[in-house]
């Protein structure tokens, strides 16, 4: 299939996958804000999308002008590569070329998947990122900043993590400007944090103490099954902490090629997210 004119492809919305998630809701905000249409493709939306049904994702990819690939649960999951490759077969099919894909960094099957997104012939842009910053104030580790106490398998190991805006901006740029085609981005912040660092920061940025408590592997895993935790992310969790955290010891400069502007650190992301309540307690019901 021919790709439509550039007229036309003005017109043509940007597929967002997982439009939802921490970096796709992101991602389709700041679409609308160029006035840029986007459609939004989940099991649970009005356009339909299943990563483990094929049948799904023609509907989806139909009409549009890119996409923005959030694989899930992660690219590190075994199985990622061949089904992102086809999910890249499937776009070039219906003349969709320009795609950008998130990914992980120090993660074997990501790195993978990056290559068979790259050799589909497709104009790709790989975002490969370090650990969310945002996974402190919007995911599983907010409930661990608010007890005061953040216990994690980690040691004394050291992380670059990336603010989920930055990755943001340069998707976003990725999808609509020229210039990035064929461009692999590590997206780092600009110093490495052990996560006493991390805690140090949030417990600067609202006033309260936080501090780490390393653990080991084996530890967190049986806690987070004590609680419920599903066996399958009990595994995966399991996975990322006894065999990547800590991998990635070095920055990278993706965020400034990308954008020419430097990434933002730790310390700037905490202040933001206390001042917007991202750590506020609970208020206790009352009777």
């Amino acid at each position: 299939m021919t790709t439509p004119p550039d007229n036309i492809q003005q017109q043509q919305p940007v597929l967002v996958l997982g439009g939802t998630g921490k970096t796709g809701r992101r991602v389709a905000a700041r679409l609308r804000d160029r006035d840029v249409p986007v459609r939004i493709a989940s099991r649970t939306s009005e356009v339909a999308f299943d990563w483990e049904d094929a049948t799904t994702w023609g509907a989806a990819l139909d009409g549009v002008r890119a996409v923005y690939i959030a694989y899930y649960p992660d690219l590190a999951a075994p199985g990622a590569p061949e089904v992102v490759r086809a999910l890249a077969d499937a776009a070039l099919e219906r003349g969709v070329r320009r795609l950008v894909l998130l990914s992980g960094r120090g993660e074997v099957e990501a790195q993978r998947a990056e290559q068979a997104v790259f050799e589909s012939g497709a104009d790709v842009t790989v975002v490969r990122c370090a650990w969310f910053m945002q996974n402190f104030s919007e995911y599983f580790l907010r409930d661990a900043v608010l007890s005061g106490e953040i216990v994690l398998p980690g040691g004394d190991a050291v992380d670059p993590w990336v603010d989920v805006d930055d990755i943001a901006d340069v998707a976003v740029a990725a999808l609509t400007e020229d210039g990035h085609v064929g461009e692999l981005y590590e997206l780092t912040s600009p110093r490495l944090y052990t996560l006493t660092d991390v805690a140090d920061e949030i417990g600067r940025a609202t006033g309260r103490e936080i501090r780490y408590v390393p653990v080991s592997v084996a530890d967190y895993a049986a806690a987070a099954a004590d609680q419920g935790v599903p066996e399958e992310l009990v595994e995966f969790l399991t996975y990322l902490f006894g065999e990547v955290f800590g991998q990635n010891a070095d920055t990278a400069d993706g965020v400034q090629r990308a954008l020419g502007r430097p990434a933002r650190d730790f310390a700037t992301f905490a202040r933001d997210a206390a001042r917007a309540g991202a750590w506020d307690a609970p208020v206790p019901a009352t009777s």
